[in-house]
């Protein structure tokens, strides 16, 4: 059903990788997925997917604070040896403050210099530099919000799946992904879409909604496309919500009984009214569906 919606989907969405490596020099590694609005190389993914950004300005803050805090006590003329000692032991780091990040674009030398970020409905959008608009064989036609019937298929695409894992190396202050983490493999899922979700309003009063489907959004897909069978794109895949069903069998396990509660797991994406709201206020172009 969606195999052609799938080979045009496939043409402007793109995995993306976050790497950030701790104060305890643990490196970690979280995939998700981006999609390519317009030639001009303007993306659109989830704002979690980029959290990262603002939250190593906030540890990079309170690292400066703690090197700060210790230089004062170990320049402090009028406390001894001994104390100061004392004083430095509780200035402990937090073993999970992120010093290095980075997030790859779905191929090297390129970045998004600056975002903008609508958090309520978990988008971002940036523009990537360099950019050669031949790279990208077709854009992405997004869903006329003034239409969408309920009940109607729709597919997911992103990059679920698939570990990826990274080095750091302190001399180049870079890091390189493992062998064997390229190149990360699509996975669709379908579902269909049953109803919107309001999350709230903007400043000026517009409606901040997500569109709802009938399966989950996974790992590794947040930020990329949800499209119908004519490759139209009706949103951007953000998170997914469980309902509990209400019933709850009883199972055996190591010899003692126990209820498994059963879920509902349903996929939330930014609505199309939402999507195109935030991008013509930032006056960012993209295609339109006729209906």
């Amino acid at each position: 059903m969606f195999s052609r919606a799938y080979e045009a989907a496939k043409d402007f969405t793109y995995p993306l990788i976050i790497s950030t490596r701790l104060q305890n020099g643990k490196v970690k590694c979280g995939v998700g997925a981006f999609v390519i609005i317009n030639p001009q190389g303007w993306i659109v993914t989830a704002a979690h997917a980029v959290k990262v950004i603002p939250v190593s300005q906030q540890h990079a803050a309170e690292i400066a604070n703690l090197g700060q805090a210790r230089r004062t006590i170990e320049q402090d003329p009028r406390k001894t040896d001994k104390k100061k000692h004392r004083e430095l032991s509780r200035l402990r780091p937090n073993p999970e403050w992120i010093t290095n990040s980075s997030i790859w674009w779905g191929r090297d030398g390129v970045r998004v210099a600056e975002f903008r970020v609508l958090e309520a409905a978990d988008i971002a959008i940036g523009r990537l530099e360099p950019f050669d608009p031949a790279s990208v064989p077709n854009y992405p036609v997004f869903k006329n919000p003034a239409s969408l019937p309920p009940g109607t298929s729709l597919c997911k695409l992103g990059f679920p799946f698939h570990d990826a894992s990274a080095s750091f190396d302190e001399a180049t202050n870079r890091f390189t992904l493992a062998p064997g983490t390229l190149p990360i493999p699509r996975f669709p899922i379908e579902g269909i879409y049953t109803r919107d979700f309001l999350a709230g309003h903007t400043q000026d009063g517009r409606d901040i909604l997500f569109i709802e489907t009938s399966s989950p959004g996974l790992r590794g897909q947040s930020g990329g496309p949800v499209f119908d069978v004519n490759g139209v794109v009706w949103g951007i895949q953000s998170h997914t919500r469980h309902f509990p069903l209400g019933f709850s069998p009883k199972a055996t396990r190591g010899g003692r009984e126990i209820e498994e509660h059963q879920f509902l797991n349903v996929g939330l994406a930014a609505h199309p009214a939402t999507l195109a709201g935030f991008l013509n206020e930032h006056g960012v172009p993209f295609g339109v569906s006729a209906n």
